[in-house]
């Protein structure tokens, strides 16, 4: 524990700022989450629409440090893939449709 003031303050600050991180570093797995299992299940909308809640998540984080730039940029790529993929299976199930 600490024992100097200014310790004790910045023991209070690291957890408040840890909280605040855990809460934006869930936040965007949970959205994550959500787009994959929206590009499993063909649902095209849903997983467009978590998808740029996911990517505004990311960027603001990335931004903010809360996760290294370079980890918010490859998971970008990771959900735009995902839904490049789901885009072109939904694209082609529709020509074969008609």
């Amino acid at each position: 524990m600490p024992h100097t003031k200014s310790a004790k303050k910045r023991l209070r600050q690291n957890k408040k700022r840890q909280a605040r991180n855990r809460a934006v570093k869930h936040t965007i797995k949970t959205f994550i989450r959500k787009v994959r299992a929206a590009v499993e299940a063909q649902n095209l909308e849903d997983a467009d629409r978590y998808y740029r809640i996911a990517v505004k998540k990311i960027d603001k984080a990335s931004a903010r440090r809360i996760i290294h730039p370079n980890k918010g940029r490859r998971l970008k790529s990771r959900l735009g893939k995902w839904l490049h993929a789901l885009r072109q299976a939904v694209a082609s199930q529709t020509t074969e449709a008609s």
